[in-house]
């Protein structure tokens, strides 16, 4: 959940977009955050205060004048006990109420009140927005820092067709999340992330597969998330849960797998930490092979999967600017990690010894970072630190390449 404990102050005002405004509603809490709702008199002719209290769980403010909400909470409170405010939709009417400074019902009056960043989400007619009064309010309130989501171009619910519809939801929570995440170090940054093991089919029951438990692999991705980078996550069949604000993609085969990190392409990062099969079955039988004791065990023909992280540290056009793979090794780790960095064309290698001890599954790792200059021997330690390890050294490398940049720009 990216907005975990975050508190938002979600102001609903008028126009056929307040129903947007419950979706948006349902997805803010999903992610984690404490939404408190202003609903305006024009807001509640689309849509009902029940509606917005049953998904908020909440009371809803409504009246600048209520004798309770002043004693209880009050529009000063309301305005600086939010980490932020979101007006969505905002309409013209608002929008010209906040470059005004007017103070005329309980919205307007909270947002002017407030010392909290705002964003807001306009919804109205074409014409509406563009005309010369619309513009030059919503220049006035960029001037201000009050960030804008939007609008969109299509049709209008007059029928109409123009810029002026209100930000989907999902893209509106995509943006509440940036703000958020915009001082963390990775935050601008898209990762690429595989994990887990793939399944090899030998027919429609039986596979070739390995120990992998993508424990790892998905605490690198949740890590990563966490430090404010973008993450797609790659994952081989798991037993355990999609890591929290990541979006993850489910494969089996080394086949799907390749082509879904293709698909994800560009990203500034990739750590290829599935353990992908090396072979499959050339020809996978389409029913379930038979037993028995006049029937010979069948022969199967094994043929080399594709090479994922070779595949992306050697994209002609889309490498991404740190590949990471790893190593699971059973004798001359460093030997033998050195040299897969050097056939596989990556950046670094997170090397563990697989035979010394119970790694897949585990809860705890042991590693060793190998890049072309050093290598760096990691104790033994959980899984979820190994990858916040994994996440500060990724900072520093672009921290100090961006530096470097800077100082020779």
């Amino acid at each position: 959940m990216m907005l975990r404990g975050k508190k938002i102050l979600l102001i609903i005002s008028g126009g056929i977009a307040a129903y947007k405004a419950l979706d948006l509603l349902r997805q803010l809490k999903k992610q984690g955050a404490q939404v408190r709702c202003i609903l305006t008199r024009g807001g509640s002719q689309f849509i009902t205060p029940m509606s917005v209290a049953s998904l908020s769980e909440r009371e809803v403010h409504m009246d600048l004048w209520s004798l309770k909400d002043e004693t209880e909470m009050g529009h000063i409170r309301l305005s600086r006990e939010a980490d932020l405010i979101l007006v969505a939709p905002a309409s013209a009417n608002l929008i010209a109420q906040m470059a005004y400074g007017l103070a005329e019902d309980l919205a307007s009056t909270t947002l002017l009140a407030s010392n909290r960043p705002v964003m807001i989400a306009p919804a109205m007619n074409p014409m509406m927005w563009e005309n010369a009064a619309t513009r030059e309010n919503i220049e006035t309130l960029e001037k201000r820092g009050i960030q804008m989501i939007g609008p969109s171009s299509g049709e209008m619910a007059c029928g109409e067709t123009g810029q002026g519809r209100m930000s989907e939801p999902e893209n509106i929570v995509k943006a509440v999340i940036h703000h958020f995440q915009a001082d963390k170090p990775l935050a601008g940054k898209t990762a690429l992330v595989t994990s887990g093991p793939t399944h090899e089919p030998i027919d429609p029951v039986r596979f070739i597969g390995n120990r992998s438990s993508g424990k790892q692999g998905h605490a690198i991705a949740r890590a990563l998330a966490d430090a404010g980078s973008a993450v797609t996550l790659i994952s081989g069949p798991v037993n355990i849960p999609d890591p929290e604000g990541v979006e993850t993609i489910q494969v089996q085969t080394a086949q799907e797998m390749l082509e879904a990190c293709q698909n994800a392409l560009p990203a500034d990062i990739a750590i290829c930490a599935a353990a992908v099969a090396d072979w499959r079955v050339e020809n996978a039988a389409r029913h379930k092979i038979k037993k028995g004791k006049d029937l010979a065990p069948p022969a199967l023909t094994l043929i080399q999967n594709p090479d994922i992280l070779r595949e992306i540290a050697s994209h002609p056009t889309k490498r991404p600017a740190l590949v990471i793979g790893f190593a699971a090794e059973t004798e001359n780790l460093e030997q033998n990690a050195r040299a897969k960095l050097q056939k596989k064309g990556c950046d670094w290698i997170i090397a563990n010894n697989v035979g010394m001890e119970d790694i897949f599954g585990a809860q705890e790792n042991h590693v060793y970072l190998i890049t072309h200059k050093n290598i760096q021997e990691w104790p033994k330690a959980s899984k979820e630190n190994i990858a916040r390890d994994l996440g500060l050294e990724i900072t520093n490398y672009f921290l100090n390449n961006e530096f470097e940049t800077r100082k020779t720009g």
